[in-house]
């Protein structure tokens, strides 16, 4: 059995902004934050993590509390943003995910640090959510490495023995490559994220594809 566990966000798609929108929006609406946010990078990281940066330059309290009312308005603030936003799914991929779904020695999971209703918003809204049932997600890890884990530990609840070398984690950051090596599975990259190609292929993946157009090619990769 084949397990490809994707990244959403430079990957799947780009949503044109949506999720940083709704952050500063629910910032805004919560925490009357409405200094702009700066260095505070957010390409391959959790969502966990990138909030507590947030907090932190907005001197919010890092309370139970906040978190509640932080995520409870950023998760009524995304399918708006998601509409507003000039969001688009990447070539073949559409296609990849029908043709991978229908086989049957191959499980879709998601390798992501959305938060997991984050990440279900965004696949809802581009029609992609029904190809995924399980994953990792960045709700409270801080590191992309615990969230590979915790995808890899879903894959054995779900489906017993998993063999590593039939394990494959696609994202667009040196971030997804390092995750994947954490769980020692193998990785294909893509050049559709914000890093430069030649930052993506220094992490050293086993495949790199400009996009995911070609979908005879990743196909090939699994037989």
């Amino acid at each position: 059995m084949n397990f490809c566990l994707f990244d959403i966000d430079g990957t799947l798609m780009v949503t044109g902004g949506a999720g940083q929108a709704a952050m500063e929006a629910a910032l805004e609406s919560e925490f009357n934050a409405t200094k702009p946010i700066e260095g505070i990078s957010t390409a391959g990281r959790t969502d966990r993590a990138i909030t507590t940066d947030m907090f932190g330059f907005h001197g919010i309290a890092d309370a139970p509390e906040n978190w509640q009312r932080f995520q409870a308005t950023y998760f009524r603030q995304l399918p708006h943003a998601l509409s507003s936003c000039d969001g688009v799914v990447f070539p073949g991929v559409r296609e990849l995910l029908d043709r991978l779904a229908a086989r049957d020695d191959v499980v879709l999971g998601l390798l992501t640090g959305n938060y997991r209703a984050g990440a279900e918003l965004k696949l809802a809204h581009y029609e992609l959510d029904h190809h995924f049932d399980f994953g990792g997600f960045g709700d409270v890890h801080h590191h992309r490495d615990d969230v590979a884990r915790e995808a890899l530990a879903e894959a054995r609840s779900r489906h017993g023995d998993v063999d590593l070398n039939r394990v494959w984690v696609i994202g667009d950051t040196p971030a997804d490559v390092t995750c994947a090596r954490a769980i020692n599975a193998k990785v294909v990259a893509v050049g559709t994220g914000i890093h430069p190609n030649e930052e993506v292929t220094a992490a050293e993946p086993d495949q790199f594809f400009e996009d995911l157009a070609d979908t005879q090619v990743f196909v090939d990769l699994l037989d």
